[in-house]
């Protein structure tokens, strides 16, 4: 499947304030622009609400920080979309 750019405008103070909630998650900005439209797709509608509670973490947001200390460890935070859906159907071969 080919990709495509999605751009759109806003507000600079308001795009610094998603960098700042998407850093605290583990996650960049565009990362977090896939996760909404891949979600909002297979969905048909906005199924999720992720909110930073700053006294205390959601389960989401542990769960997040997690896998991201875990790809830190394994040396894979810097794979691509593709390299983790090859991975993914690589697992899936091995289990049949």
């Amino acid at each position: 499947m080919a990709n495509t750019l999605v751009q759109f405008r806003t507000d600079e103070n308001t795009r610094l304030k998603a960098v700042n909630i998407c850093e605290k998650i583990g996650i960049d900005l565009p990362t977090y622009m896939r996760i909404c439209i891949s979600r909002l797709v297979r969905e048909n509608g906005i199924p999720f609400s992720m909110n930073l509670n700053d006294s205390n973490d959601s389960n989401a947001v542990k769960a997040m920080k997690e896998a991201s200390r875990i790809a830190e460890e394994n040396g894979i935070s810097d794979m691509t979309l593709d390299e983790i859906n090859a991975e993914i159907a690589d697992a899936r071969k091995q289990m049949k």
